[in-house]
């Protein structure tokens, strides 16, 4: 019982935080930074997964927020398996998602 109350409370602040992050990375870029630093300990210590759709809004090596377009770039690679690469421009981390190619779905819309 008191650990799905530590979690239940970890993943709202995980969220305002967040969402603080989103409003402020424009004016306050280091605010921003710092927000998603401490978001990042309290899932830590609360043995929590960040959302998805957080966990791809920043930079897992240095903490920069990806909401601007001059903070990252984003390129399709063909080698071995297609996927997306996700650079980020203050470090240069890279991240890499597997992207799925459009073949199967046509093939799958032509034959009927």
């Amino acid at each position: 019982m008191k650990n799905r109350l530590l979690k239940s409370i970890a993943r709202d602040r995980v969220e305002r935080l967040f969402e603080f992050a989103k409003a402020y990375v424009q004016s306050d870029p280091e605010a921003a930074r710092e927000a998603v630093s401490i978001a990042r300990r309290i899932a830590q210590r609360a043995r929590l997964k960040i959302p998805k759709p957080y966990k791809l809004m920043f930079c897992r090596k240095c903490g920069n927020l990806f909401l601007e377009p001059c903070s990252f770039s984003v390129r399709i690679r063909d080698r071995r398996s297609t996927h997306v690469v996700v650079r980020c421009l203050k470090c240069g981390w890279m991240r890499r998602y597997p992207a799925f190619k459009e073949k199967h779905i046509r093939s799958a819309v032509q034959k009927p």
